[in-house]
């Protein structure tokens, strides 16, 4: 793909940062763009100056919501160089999220190449830090300029970067969640299993709920009988059962497919771990917290990576788990991972792309 660069001027150019990160509102100095007409397919693919684009009131996205991203890093190595991890199963799923929402899909090859370019020319952006990252945020929308209800025949796609700190204040430390028991984020049949924005704001009114509550996720359950655990916040969920075993939930059309999810159910099998996807009925899965059968309970996503599960909250009872501490599958988990991502360990299942 032939890549046009218009570098940013000068006295506009900002400094990479090296602390205070936050998570996901600050940006580089560059973006990609390109567009899609029926006529001319994908083109005009350029680096530019990071910017806001004007919007016609009218465009497609802003009223039916037909849009998706992607969410990936790229890691810092002790020599200096920069570790992509599976950059390429997030491409896939990109395209995943635009079919199932009626919209034109890319060239994986070609994204893929736009990433690696657009962190290559930004390579000082990402940050040296222990747990830190530059987040790297493909999207893409709707453009056509119509009130009519069909799918859009334009589209923008657009890739931007900034870095990132732990995405939880507290880092690495176990977090409360509460279980919702009347709301659904998401149902079989549905787009669950896409990451479009309208799964994410669905999760918003419970989640400020928890919030007022003390708590800092949201527990999903299935839309069809109510019992059935989905997943936590944005990320999967996974239970370890007696320092064994890591159970998550199978992928049944309305959990997305995590990349990280993915990632940990290789890495425990060759851990050592049994590992299994069944369904968790959620009364079952409190009762074996009770009993001490469920040793510990984490989270798991590209931007957290791995939170480690505190306690839930279920109506007016409260679960702790593990004495409220990370347990030893957790750690190593995360530890065997992060390790993998920033090169600390070396990479056993090609799961990595270093750009020197």
């Amino acid at each position: 793909m032939d890549i046009r660069v218009e570098s940013v001027d000068e006295s506009a150019r900002k400094e990479p940062l090296t602390a205070d990160f936050g998570f996901g509102n600050k940006f580089s100095n560059h973006m990609f763009m390109q567009e899609y007409t029926p006529e001319k397919g994908w083109h005009d693919a350029r680096i530019v100056p990071y910017a806001p684009f004007e919007m016609d009131p009218a465009t497609a996205v802003l009223h039916y919501a037909q849009e998706i991203f992607e969410g990936t890093k790229a890691y810092r190595r002790a020599d200096g160089k920069i570790n992509l991890f599976r950059p390429w199963e997030n491409a896939k799923r990109f395209n995943n999220s635009a079919r199932r929402m009626a919209m034109q899909i890319v060239d994986e090859e070609e994204h893929l190449e736009a990433i690696i370019k657009l962190v290559e020319m930004e390579s000082a952006w990402v940050p040296e830090a222990a747990g830190s990252a530059l987040y790297i945020r493909p999207t893409l929308i709707a453009t056509d300029l119509s009130l009519a209800v069909y799918s859009s025949n334009t589209y923008l796609h657009y890739i931007i970067v900034g870095p990132v700190g732990a995405y939880f204040a507290q880092g690495f430390a176990p977090v409360p969640v509460y279980i919702s028991d009347k709301y659904r984020r998401a149902v079989r049949g549905g787009v669950g299993d896409a990451k479009t924005g309208g799964n994410y704001a669905a999760s918003l009114f419970v989640g400020a709920g928890a919030k007022a509550k003390g708590y800092s996720q949201v527990l999903w359950l299935d839309a069809i009988e109510g019992k059935y655990i989905e997943e936590v916040g944005a990320m999967n969920i996974a239970f370890v059962y007696e320092g064994k075993r890591i159970v998550t939930p199978p992928l049944t059309g309305s959990i997305l497919p995590g990349i990280t999810r993915d990632s940990i159910l290789t890495l425990g099998r060759d851990l050592g771990y049994e590992v299994k996807e069944t369904a968790v009925n959620v009364h079952e899965m409190l009762a074996d917290i009770k009993s001490g059968k469920i040793t510990e309970v984490f989270g798991c996503g590209t931007a957290a990576v791995i939170a480690p599960v505190g306690k839930f909250g279920f109506k007016d009872e409260e679960f702790i788990i593990n004495d409220y501490k990370v347990g030893p599958v957790t750690q190593q988990v995360y530890d065997e991972l992060t390790g993998i991502q920033t090169g600390r360990i070396a990479d056993r299942f090609g799961w990595i792309h270093t750009i020197e």
